[in-house]
């Protein structure tokens, strides 16, 4: 059997599809038997992670990303030449795969539905048309989540039993990092005093002005005590915020983009993650934290409570007082920060990509027949 993943996401910057897309194809071309993995277009085992940059040249990008742009406005035919003999194709971009095989693609969250206002207008055009060309006329769709599947079984109308629900993974690295790595990582980034991390792009569905609020909110003491780290590279819309977090009040820092191979240090050397966001498909950072040995605070909405596993502590996202009062409770009390270190690092093993690879194998050759 062979199947053909759209690996486009690769190509250009992103955050999280780029995070599943790199860990999910790398690990579904180690752990393949008697099934050939191709990645579209034309791309080998994916070399370093960098979420600001393509996975390969210049040159190399511009001409694959040209390719994407002709074949999404060619006939639909015209993709049978580019992907011969493929008998599942798994797309993410490309809205003509071929029409001989098998398609499939991932949702990994309904925000352009839900909350269309947190994306640009151009993402929310894409992403419906998306929906209509590709989601409501595949053969399987892997969900994020349930809570992802659920949205879009009830939102768009599409047939539950169409759906696997396969989750993401976590990196190796976040599971074996050491209180080396995490010194080493705060004194690459100057974090002298303990602090809480927020992790993401600075946009509006990270909810980062309430955190901002709350944080200011808790007594002088604490904010003397722990710092309000934010790691993440700037995103759309959001420029009062941006302004907040170049000109912080005293106790917030902002570090902008980390590298992939910094963050397990970061998230490890944190005193807790806080994760206020407004909708998740999943949430990546929550399970990161858990692998890390880090506490979290994070919403009671979306996906997150699901991948939370009853080891975070969860509050609404719209009531910052309820965000002060769990960051306070959570700061002031050492015991409870053992436990939820207890608790999530148990959660953190049902995301292995490993087993999303092997679990995805067979989601494919299902949908093969």
């Amino acid at each position: 059997m062979r199947v053909t993943i759209d690996a486009v996401p690769l190509l250009v910057r992103s955050a999280g599809i780029k995070n599943y897309l790199y860990h999910w194809t790398r690990h579904l071309l180690r752990e393949a038997r008697g099934v050939e993995i191709r990645l579209f277009p034309f791309l080998g085992d994916p070399s370093k992670l960098d979420h600001e940059g393509s996975v390969t040249n210049l040159l190399s990008t511009a001409w694959r990303l040209g390719l994407l742009f002709v074949m999404n406005r060619a006939p639909a035919g015209f993709s049978e030449l580019v992907n011969a003999e493929t008998d599942v194709f798994h797309t993410c971009k490309l809205l003509h795969p071929p029409r001989r095989a098998r398609v499939t693609a991932t949702v990994h969250d309904l925000t352009c539905w839900i909350m269309p206002e947190t994306h640009s207008p151009a993402n929310v055009t894409a992403d419906r048309n998306f929906a209509e060309r590709i989601w409501k006329r595949a053969d399987g769709l892997i969900a994020a989540s349930q809570a992802t599947r659920d949205d879009a079984v009830r939102i768009l109308g599409l047939a539950q039993e169409k759906f696997r629900v396969i989750y993401h993974g976590i990196a190796d690295p976040y599971f074996h990092v050491t209180a080396k790595d995490a010194e080493a990582a705060r004194a690459r980034y100057g974090l002298a005093r303990p602090y809480l991390l927020a992790v993401g792009t600075i946009e509006p569905r990270k909810n980062l002005d309430l955190l901002l609020d709350a944080y200011e909110g808790l007594p002088a003491s604490i904010r003397e005590e722990f710092e309000m780290v934010f790691a993440g590279p700037p995103g759309w819309a959001q420029s009062a915020t941006k302004a907040r977090l170049r000109r912080p009040s005293p106790g917030i820092r902002y570090i902008g983009y980390v590298g992939e191979e910094d963050m397990p240090g970061i998230f490890a050397g944190a005193t807790a993650l806080v994760y206020p966001s407004l909708y998740e498909g999943f949430g990546f950072p929550v399970a990161q934290a858990m692998a890390a040995g880090t506490p979290v605070i994070t919403s009671n909405v979306s996906a997150l409570p699901e991948v939370a596993g009853g080891a975070a502590v969860l509050v609404d996202p719209h009531s910052e007082a309820e965000l002060r009062n769990a960051m306070r409770d959570l700061l002031t009390s050492p015991s409870e920060r053992e436990r939820s270190i207890g608790l999530g690092r148990v959660n953190a093993r049902r995301f292995v990509w490993e087993e999303s690879a092997r679990e995805s194998l067979q989601f494919f050759r299902d949908v093969a027949g």
